[in-house]
């Protein structure tokens, strides 16, 4: 009993305290979640200075300081007021601008607060003590989560943009492609200097996302030389807005020759000899000495003017057509009148050519592709071909058209050379002669023509006539041709037989020949073989005739011996008698073809001998 009554104090000790520290509990202490910031409102404090909205010193108001996640003790709820507020999140591939509610005003020469180092107005203590001002602010706030003081600030992020005059693409990360180029107009600085297009090259502002930085340079309000170049870009849509244009393109077979607004201020790098114009180095104010060559370049084109001009030949027409490039669209026929004092009309070509190095200087000269056509080109032909007309008639400039083409481009080439610009060739076209002169030209050509028709006519007659003559011995050509070979077989034939003649004449001469030559070694054979048989004859002959003659020499005494008694008998005519029984036996004429003169056997042995050389030899025995 005695240790309940003692304990019993103790807990009702215990039980005070508790309920004691949870009431210090109930009204110190603070949780703030991850994903929130507490917003401190002070009830009781000294009262803030005039003018100010956020205590940086213990005042009554909103505390510049936020509560950081986590448990806070002691903050009285008689005495502080906390709002829980979320963090701010900037998504990826934009930024958010800032409005600061309090600070110092914004000097009237400025658009936007200056850049305070505060943690990316995390720390609004910071800010404000660091000379912030209130307003619209430079700085922005890339993509990521913040804890900022809404009491301090405002974020315009792209869910609000439009309460605050800005479109929620204002709020996107610029994107440069890369066939583009960003050219810039910046809303706050120093006022570009008088005679100034736009503002000079300012260096260290990152592609104008340091924008504290960029106006601390001396950067100019106003349109810039500087471009943006291909990337992303985190920039302030209050400090600049930028417009993207394509990159200047030089194609193949021309220059760019820039002509710059913008730069340091002109000096002259083409000497005393060229005098019709200026020509400065590359970053200077006028014509540019070194082209673009043929590619993409980043230009600023609201400061530059680039001229392209072509470096292959270029062909104008003083004609009723116009080429590609239709730097001849305003050129018209050229109308002259000759010395006889007839008008007519010419179409012209003319051929240039501008070299690459040449290019600026013939810029500098008339300011543009357009204008060397219309103040050079086209009173340098019109003027020559109008000169040349009335020196010479229709007729005449219509017969020495080549001789005219030929001066007409010797007295261009030297006028045009004054301008650095090469004439190729300048050529006549067609000629548009007056109609009535071109009437008489024209009967009088076909009078002739009708003369050379009428001749032709005359000689396709005759041609024709001729023809006939030709068709007709064409008719019968095949009579012609059969009697032809007709003759030509009959003279085939006649040469055959003569040649069959000769032939056989000279088989025969030749058959002769080998039979004479055969007969004559026969002959010689037989006469030989006579020679021996007569040898043989005549000694068997001989032989005989010793032989006979003896017989006869015993017949011829017997016959003798008979004769002489005979012609005893009968006297002398005897004799008479016994040759014609000799003359009978032997079948001898009566007459003999030999007369034997005297008698005797000498007599008849001349018979005999006499009848061998008429009959040949006596047979042999």
């Amino acid at each position: 009993m005695i240790t309940d009554l003692i304990h019993e104090p103790l807990a009702l000790a215990a039980f005070g305290l508790a309920a004691l520290g949870f009431l210090a509990l109930a009204f110190g202490l603070r949780i703030i979640d991850e994903q929130e910031s507490g917003l401190v409102i002070k009830k009781i404090g000294r009262a803030l200075p005039p003018g100010k909205l956020i205590a940086t010193r213990g005042e009554a108001g909103y505390q510049a300081a936020l509560l950081s996640p986590g448990w806070h003790f002691p903050l009285w709820r008689w005495q502080y007021k906390i709002e829980k507020v979320p963090l701010v999140n900037v998504p990826p591939g934009q930024i958010a601008c800032v409005v600061a509610n309090d600070g110092k005003p914004i000097p009237t020469e400025r658009v936007l607060a200056r850049e305070v180092a505060c943690d990316r107005f995390q720390d609004a203590t910071a800010f404000l003590d660091g000379g912030g001002e209130r307003g619209r602010q430079l700085a922005i706030l890339s993509a990521g989560t913040y804890r900022i003081n809404p009491a301090a600030f405002r974020v315009i992020t792209a869910t609000n943009a439009i309460t605050y005059g800005l479109a929620a693409r204002d709020l996107n990360v610029l994107q440069v492609p890369s066939d583009a180029v960003g050219i810039v107009t910046i809303l706050d600085g120093r006022p570009i200097t008088s005679g100034d297009l736009a503002g000079p090259p300012i260096t260290g502002h990152e592609g104008y996302q340091r924008a504290q930085a960029f106006i601390d340079a001396g950067g100019c309000r106003g349109l810039q030389e500087q471009v943006l170049l291909s990337g992303a870009w985190n920039l302030n849509p209050w400090f600049a807005r930028v417009e993207l244009h394509e990159l200047t393109e030089i194609p193949i077979g021309y220059v760019g020759v820039v002509v710059s607004y913008v730069g340091e201020e002109h000096l002259d790098v083409t000497g005393a000899d060229f005098t019709h114009g200026d020509l400065v180095e590359r970053g200077r104010k006028g014509v540019w000495v070194e082209p673009l060559l043929p590619g993409k370049h980043p230009l600023n084109t609201q400061v530059m003017k680039v001229e392209r001009v072509p470096t292959t030949n270029i062909v104008l027409n003083w004609a009723g057509r116009t080429e590609a490039h239709h730097y001849d669209d305003r050129l018209a026929p050229i109308t002259v009148r000759s010395k006889d004092g007839f008008s007519f009309a010419l179409d012209v070509s003319a051929i240039i050519h501008i070299g690459m190095k040449d290019a600026p200087r013939v810029i500098s000269r008339v300011g543009s592709m357009q204008n060397l056509v219309d103040h050079v080109l086209q009173p340098v032909v019109g003027n020559y071909f109008r000169n040349s007309a009335q020196q010479v008639s229709v007729l005449e400039f219509l017969s020495a058209r080549t001789d005219r083409q030929r001066e007409a481009f010797t007295h261009i080439a030297a006028a045009l050379g004054t301008y650095d610009v090469e004439c190729i060739d300048a050529l006549i076209g067609d000629i548009q002669a007056p109609a009535e002169l071109m009437k008489t030209q024209t009967d009088r050509k076909i009078a002739d023509e009708l003369q050379r028709t009428y001749e032709a006519q005359r000689e396709a007659e005759m041609t024709r006539q001729t023809l006939a003559r030709e068709s007709a011995v064409a008719t019968m050509q095949a009579e012609v041709v059969r009697s032809e070979q007709l003759v030509r077989i009959a003279q085939t034939n006649a040469t055959a037989t003569i040649e069959a003649a000769r032939g056989e004449a000279g088989a025969a001469v030749a058959r002769a020949e080998a039979e004479a030559a055969a007969t004559r070694l026969h002959a010689e054979a037989e006469a030989a073989a006579t020679e021996v048989n007569g040898k043989a004859i005549a000694s068997a002959l001989a032989a005989r005739g010793e032989a006979e003659a003896s017989a006869q020499r015993a017949l011829g005494a017997a016959r003798a011996e008979s004769f002489e008694v005979g012609k005893a008998a009968l006297g002398e005519a005897f004799s008479g008698v016994e040759i014609a029984t000799v003359l009978a036996k032997a079948g001898v004429k009566l007459v003999p073809d030999v007369a034997v003169g005297g008698g005797g056997a000498g007599g008849l042995a001349e018979v005999l001998i006499a009848r061998m050389l008429t009959k040949g030899p006596m047979p042999s025995a």
